[in-house]
């Protein structure tokens, strides 16, 4: 059973990460200024094949949001971000997938940094990549192809390999095994990525628009706040509905009054068979609870999923299976869909 980060662990990983993106955007910015890709003329000493990809990453940089300017200079801050956020995530990716026995050379075969290492060094196995790393990048990368797309010229763009990547391995070798298979671990990185970010936003007291929202408004939403709200909506419906029976999810967090009815009310509103319940799930498609969409609540923050529902008939659901060892379960039976506090498994 996984559980959540311990307080230092916690910080060791805030501590990493907060570094990562200092080291991260100077390099990504250095790489950006070697191309030229925010000055008004175009560098000299270019080849056709930078200067085509210097024209990509301004078009890139231009879709996000920086601004060219009347000199035909551009503005790197969007852009600078973006590449930063890309290539250690990348790394970072390939991380939790090596340390949960899910980065695959092929289905079937998962690899731990140290074969990455090994591979990288014959031209045959190594993808083009000059490290394990950048290999274990690629692995990711290719196995995650609507997360870090393929095609995107952020990662045509090379950084200076002797002193980021050394920084970046050093980092990410700081951080044991522990961190990074925790139930909260991943949930908590981008919140660590955005800190510093979200330290400035609110420091300079200027109006939040596009730009800013982001860092202060995406934030992680521990377990037990998600397990609140479950408890004090869905599970004090099924309460009324089940009266004297114990709920097959233990509600830790359900509040009750004197005459032991929730306190947040009975849901008279709310039908009484979970057959009849609609789940809008983060894709914004509505799901039936009953049969192929089923609700994942209370055991979302362990390793051990144990989903359970009730049938039209009365009949009750149960299926457990280990994430993500466990991974023909995985496949065969559910897709994820994360969001706000709700993981919603869809046969």
């Amino acid at each position: 059973m996984q559980n959540p980060l311990s307080k230092p662990l916690r910080s060791q990983l805030e501590n990493t990460v907060k570094a990562a993106r200092d080291v991260a955007e100077k390099a990504a910015l250095a790489a950006l200024h070697q191309l030229g890709v925010g000055d008004a003329r175009l560098p000299e000493h270019l080849d056709e094949t930078r200067k085509a990809l210097r024209r990509r990453l301004r078009a890139h940089g231009r879709s996000l949001g920086d601004v060219k300017q009347t000199d035909d200079s551009q503005v790197l801050t969007h852009l600078k971000r973006e590449v930063a956020y890309e290539h250690w995530h990348r790394m970072l990716f390939a991380r939790f997938l090596a340390e949960n026995h899910l980065l695959l050379w092929e289905p079937g075969a998962p690899l731990t940094l140290a074969e990455c290492e090994e591979l990288a060094q014959d031209p045959s196995t190594s993808l083009g990549a000059r490290s394990g790393w950048e290999l274990a990048g690629r692995l990711a990368a290719r196995m995650l192809p609507q997360v870090f797309k393929p095609h995107s010229p952020v990662f045509e763009l090379a950084f200076r390999a002797r002193t980021n990547s050394a920084t970046w391995n050093r980092l990410l070798a700081t951080l044991p095994s522990e961190a990074f298979t925790a139930s909260d671990s991943l949930g908590w990185v981008y919140q660590f990525w955005q800190a510093k970010r979200k330290d400035e936003v609110n420091a300079s007291e200027v109006k939040i628009g596009a730009d800013e929202l982001p860092a202060v408004t995406q934030l992680f939403t521990e377990p037990y706040m998600v397990e609140f709200l479950l408890h004090n909506s869905l599970g004090a419906w099924w309460v009324t509905r089940h009266p004297g029976k114990a709920c097959p999810v233990a509600l830790t967090y359900l509040r009750t009054l004197d005459d032991g009815t929730p306190a947040a009310g009975k849901f008279e509103g709310w039908p009484d068979e979970l057959s009849t319940f609609k789940l809008l799930d983060p894709l914004l498609r509505v799901r039936s609870l009953s049969g192929g969409g089923l609700p994942l609540a209370g055991a979302h923050a362990h390793g051990s999923r144990r989903v359970v529902g009730q049938g039209g008939c009365g009949r009750r659901i149960t299926r457990q299976f280990a994430w993500p060892r466990d991974r023909s379960a995985l496949r065969r039976d559910c897709r994820f869909r994360a969001g706000a506090g709700c993981l919603a498994l869809s046969r």
